[in-house]
């Protein structure tokens, strides 16, 4: 026998407790709005595993990364953002309520933010779980390269993003050693970048290898790299390792159901809207040129704010433009434009006429296009007429004489 579910609802699920989703959970948080959000692994994402990190602004002390994230978690929960530990089986975005499900519960909200992240993609070599992240292999040389300062680091991988981040490695490394499984010469990057790391006295290259396995005393120290056409070992000393073989979104739950890359990016606009009307995406999850901490927390905040916005217009939209007590009359236009703004006597003029028989509103859509986008029009400036808390007519010739034959 299925064992039934609670129900929970919510203004916002936030899918994902990294930086981005923790950010977006103040602003809801501070707008007010019931929010949960929901993390099966570690609060803080990636960013905790760093252990120093040096260009988050107002942070001059190369905290680590954890250290930032638990702040923001503190600051998430003043501001009564509740935490749930526990993954997330399935979403069902199709309704105007939308549906997260858990094991044991099913979290209804008004707005869903996602904020998965992502991550690196990894060797499988021997003993490489036991030295994940902050016991010397890293995924991120922006976030460690200077933590590597006069050290030697091994580089795994020969992609674009490789070879730039080991170029960008030898600036503080002393030796940056390249693990590449082609034959000596031959790189996955572009010709330039591979004409430059070539040339770079500090870069070297192990040609036809790929990593057997990690070792070392409670941290990395030896990186055992196996030779393809020799079938030998090579053990290759080091201080730390940076894999850049790829990166993994974690957004396998919305195969189907959110627009996404080929390579399962969750596509978005600048506000953070995926194709699913009040459904948001924020942080590494999305398609995007740079991923840090500081970036997540910019669309994080987006996002928050993006939501709270969703929610409030979706009230006013039921409550006040599609009312089903009589009909409506919905001047649509754009503050900015002085033709748009000179049309709206005439609208005060019929709404003090016909008021009481009729209802009047304006719609001023300069900061947010939300409400229009709902009534499905977002050429401005236009009229739409409201029956039986219906769009019966858009009416782009305002006319007095027309919008009160239209509406009666």
């Amino acid at each position: 026998m299925a064992r039934e579910k609670k129900v929970e609802h919510y203004d916002v699920v936030i899918i994902g407790a990294g930086a981005s989703g923790m950010t977006a959970a103040i602003y809801c948080g501070r707008a007010r709005l019931k929010t949960l959000i929901l993390e099966k692994a570690l609060v803080g994402g990636l960013a905790t595993y760093t252990n120093e990190i040096e260009n988050y602004p107002g942070f001059p002390n190369s905290p680590k990364g954890e250290d930032i994230t638990d702040l923001m978690k503190e600051q998430a929960k003043k501001l009564g953002a509740i935490f749930k530990g526990t993954e997330v089986q399935s979403v069902d975005f199709t309704g105007e309520e939308k549906k997260v499900e858990t094991f044991r519960n099913t979290f209804i909200a008004k707005s869903v933010i996602l904020a998965t992240g992502g991550r690196p993609r990894t060797t499988n070599a021997k003993n490489e779980e036991n030295y994940l992240f902050d016991k010397g292999i890293s995924f991120c040389a922006t976030c460690d390269a200077a933590a590597n300062t006069d050290k030697t680091v091994v580089v795994i991988g020969s992609g674009d993003a490789a070879i730039e981040e080991g170029m960008f490695l030898t600036r503080f490394a002393k030796k940056v050693i390249v693990s590449v499984m082609h034959d000596e010469g031959k790189m996955d990057c572009n010709e330039i970048a591979k004409e430059a790391a070539l040339k770079n006295p500090k870069m070297e290259f192990v040609w036809n290898t790929v990593v057997d396995s990690f070792e070392g005393e409670g941290h990395l120290d030896t990186v055992v790299l196996k030779d393809l056409k020799k079938n030998e070992l090579v053990p290759v000393k080091c201080d730390n390792c940076f894999e850049f073989i790829g990166y993994l979104p974690n957004t396998e739950i919305f195969k189907g159901i959110i627009d996404m890359t080929k390579n399962g990016y969750i596509l978005t606009n600048e506000k953070m809207e995926t194709n699913i009307d009040g459904v948001f995406a924020c942080g590494d999850v999305r398609e995007k040129w740079l991923k840090q901490v500081a970036t997540a927390v910019g669309d994080g905040a987006i996002a928050g704010f993006a939501a709270e916005k969703f929610i409030a217009e979706t009230e006013i939209f039921e409550d006040t433009v599609m009312k089903k007590d009589k009909n409506g009359v919905i001047y649509v236009y754009n503050a900015i434009e002085q033709a748009q703004r000179e049309l709206l006597p005439m609208i005060e003029e019929l709404n003090a006429k016909h008021g009481d028989e009729f209802h009047f509103t304006k719609i001023d859509v300069y900061k947010s296009d939300g409400i229009a986008r709902k009534l499905g029009k977002t050429v401005y400036p236009y009229v739409a007429i409201v029956k039986n808390g219906k769009v019966a007519e858009l009416i782009d010739t305002i006319e007095a004489d027309k919008i009160m034959e239209a509406v009666k």
